[in-house]
């Protein structure tokens, strides 16, 4: 404990720190609530003349306005939110439990499992974009009806019926076309990308799908969406959760080990209740960096944040929109983030409340 005649040290080596937060943190904050609540306000007249702002909630009404445009991204958030922080956590756990079970080229695992987290969200956007495009094709799925001489006769001499009526004009060709182009470098890498995708997945629907083009509809560029997110929310979630898992004490599994449990059993009963701490940690940040959610949407679809006239939208989109308009509208901003402070507020709290229910310490 700091002694009473040095706590001075103690002030003086924190106040940078502490400047820093005044300025950049604790005023933007203070500034943000008092526009939101000054009708009309707007930053260069108050800047340049001595025009007297009224007090009242014309900003907040403006939000909720039809064809603001808050309405749809405030649904658009609480979809994504309310999909991928559920999805992502159960898929980080499982995976962590995996490759803490994985003794050899450990490290190594961790350490692919973590790269998109320290790699630019924009660009991992691109990449997403160029893989579900229809580069290559234009707006018309691809044609699979014939299947190359050699796959037909591979087929034919495996004696397959069932399986090449199934596969063989809807997979393969698709795969050795993309194949063959590869080793011929006649395409860019996002043209190989999407024919590729799409081989894969005309196993499943025998057609190509119009992700984000054109005939794209809303439900498929949220599952673009929502893939991206998930992906790009798993590695610090293993992360944190396989650091969990290798500071449980190794005598509770023995113990389960003597007893002839079930790894069900031993998972439900002993990996996720002594983890319950860490999952609870990920799920709270999960929301907040949910309701947050804007550069995913930003690297796919671009700055407007639509695909061809559907709108996708974030709550932080529509405050960066309301900023960057033609006519910049600080209320209607201040206001927005207003009410998204107090939804992911409102979301943590009874987030907390439960995770001390179900928390085991």
């Amino acid at each position: 404990m700091v002694e009473s005649k040095h706590k001075w040290k103690a002030w003086l080596y924190l106040a940078p720190a502490i400047v820093l937060l005044l300025i950049f943190t604790v005023w933007p904050i203070i500034n943000t609530v008092r526009i939101a609540f000054l009708d009309g306000y707007n930053m260069l007249q108050d800047k340049t003349t001595d025009v007297v702002w009224n007090f009242g909630i014309d900003n907040f009404l403006a939000v909720f306005e039809a064809g603001s445009g808050f309405l749809t991204a405030l649904g658009n958030t609480l979809l994504l939110t309310f999909i991928t922080v559920p999805l992502s956590t159960v898929l980080a756990l499982l995976i962590a439990v995996c490759l803490n079970s994985i003794k050899p080229l450990q490290k190594l695992l961790q350490t692919i499992f973590f790269l998109p987290y320290v790699t630019n969200s924009i660009a991992i956007g691109m990449v997403f974009m160029a893989m579900f495009n229809y580069v290559g094709y234009g707006n018309q799925a691809p044609d699979v009806s014939q299947s190359p001489g050699i796959i037909n006769s591979v087929l034919e001499w495996l004696d397959l019926d069932g399986f090449i009526n199934w596969i063989a004009p809807n997979f393969l060709p698709n795969l050795l076309e993309t194949i063959e182009t590869f080793a011929a470098s006649e395409l860019p890498i996002e043209v190989l990308a999407s024919k590729l995708l799409n081989a894969l997945y005309t196993v499943i629907n025998f057609e190509a799908i119009c992700w984000i083009n054109s005939d794209a509809t809303y439900f498929t560029t949220m599952f673009v969406l929502i893939v991206y997110i998930v992906w790009n929310a798993l590695p610090f979630k293993i992360l944190i959760l396989l650091g969990g898992l290798q500071s449980v004490n190794k005598q509770y599994y023995d113990a389960a080990k003597i007893d002839s449990t079930s790894r069900f059993r031993v998972f439900t009963r002993i990996t996720v209740p002594l983890l319950s701490p860490m999952i609870s940690y990920v799920v709270i940040t999960g929301f907040i960096g949910g309701f947050k959610e804007y550069s995913s949407v930003v690297g796919i679809f671009g700055e407007e944040m639509e695909c061809f006239g559907i709108d996708l939208g974030t709550m932080v989109g529509y405050v960066n929109k309301s900023l960057m308009g033609e006519v910049s509208q600080e209320g209607k901003a201040a206001a927005g983030a207003l009410i998204l402070f107090a939804i992911i507020f409102a979301v943590t709290m009874v987030n907390l409340y439960v995770s001390k229910k179900n928390t085991h310490y």
